[in-house]
């Protein structure tokens, strides 16, 4: 597989070995000291070693202080492991949540204040006015596509709501996207974050706001991911499917520019109250949701029937949904995964406050989503 450079609007290169070109690439650039930002897993496991092999002539120091959903601390404890080392460029290795905190470590490294300060719907928002550090971005999973994307979203420590930064000013430098980085990961993560590529390509694509771009883009990430998920779960070292889903992922990425859904509205409350992977909330409401949008934008879904090769159209579009779950091995209910009735009043008032849902096709008000909370139950 060759290595093929483009810009989307962020540049990318794509293939097997990309990896291998990061140190050059800074070091044309002037660049010496690098902190690689990653999660607290990556950190311990061979590939980030074997990664950083191929970083010579550069003086490397790691930050694995991400984990879970990441919070506003673990940004502000990136930004001091910055100044630290007297860093002057950013390594984002990870997956979603390590690509979030990359993203503006180096805002909180070169600005005053929380990164809370910066989220964008804060009373007082702060402005990113300062130049930031050089950020290259290598994603190890395909779920998110963070890695393309112009917003980092990060949980307030105490109350796990998420919160969102967003500007054009910290989107990578350049994206060094290379899918032999997710030959390692385990068969749930691969299910869970495809999942999650998944539903962003779909829920773009439903978006009714206007963006004719974006809907090509989120069609075709929806065909790619829907040929490609259920044999990169089930053929791990497939690299070709591998390679198929880190695309899905980035174009999912791209494409939620148009907006998403209330798949993304519920998912981010279930994070919130019961702190389960995002990519893991997608899958388990995205049925439901689907199921309930259906009757807003029928033909629609007789498009992302058409580009999943679904026989029946878009009727037979959430079936076909649960189908291709199980065969990934995501199975049971909400209740199965630990949310207990006690939580939805919670996670509805969270719901009807994330921002996602207002580009449903269908509106969503506060009964609707316990409604769909409960029927996920």
């Amino acid at each position: 597989m060759s290595i093929t450079s483009f810009s989307f609007p962020t540049s990318i290169r794509f293939g097997a070995g990309a990896r291998k070109q990061v140190a050059a690439h800074l070091l044309e650039q002037g660049l010496k000291r690098p902190l690689i930002v990653t999660d607290r897993a990556l950190g311990a496991l061979p590939v980030l070693a074997e990664f950083r092999s191929h970083l010579g002539g550069l003086d490397v120091a790691v930050f694995a202080g991400v984990f879970g959903n990441p919070t506003c601390s673990q940004v502000m404890d990136g930004a001091a492991a910055y100044k630290a080392h007297g860093a002057d460029c950013i390594i984002g290795f990870g997956g979603g949540a390590a690509l979030d905190v990359a993203k503006v470590v180096g805002v909180a490294a070169t600005h005053e204040g929380d990164i809370l300060e910066y989220v964008w719907d804060h009373p007082q928002v702060r402005a990113i006015s300062n130049p930031l550090p050089y950020f290259v971005a290598l994603p190890t999973t395909s779920g998110t596509g963070s890695e393309v994307g112009r917003s980092s979203v990060v949980s307030e420590n105490d109350t796990h709501l998420k919160r969102v930064v967003f500007s054009p000013k910290i989107l990578a430098r350049m994206v060094f996207a290379d899918p032999e980085l997710t030959l390692g990961l385990p068969p749930a993560v691969t299910a869970a974050t495809g999942m999650d590529a998944l539903t962003h390509n779909v829920e773009s694509y439903l978006s009714p706001a206007y963006h004719p771009l974006c809907d090509g883009i989120a069609l075709e990430g929806t065909r790619i991911a829907a040929a490609a998920l259920h044999t990169a779960v089930t053929e791990p070292g497939n690299l070709q499917a591998r390679s198929d889903m880190m695309m899905a992922s980035m174009m999912g990425a791209i494409a939620f520019q148009k907006d998403l859904g209330a798949v993304h509205s519920a998912a981010h409350a279930l994070g919130a109250v019961c702190d389960l992977h995002h990519g893991l909330t997608n899958a388990l409401m995205i049925d439901t949701v689907m199921a309930w949008n259906y009757e807003a934008v029928p033909a629609k879904f007789d498009e992302l029937a058409h580009v999943c090769k679904v026989a029946g159209g878009g009727a037979a579009f959430v079936p076909w949904l649960k189908t291709l779950k199980a065969s990934v091995g995501i199975t049971g209910t909400l209740a199965s995964h630990g949310v207990k009735p006690e939580h939805i009043p919670r996670m509805v008032e969270i719901a009807v406050k994330d921002i996602c849902h207002q580009t449903n096709p269908r509106p969503c008000t506060a009964a609707d989503f316990e409604r769909l909370f409960q029927a996920a139950m």
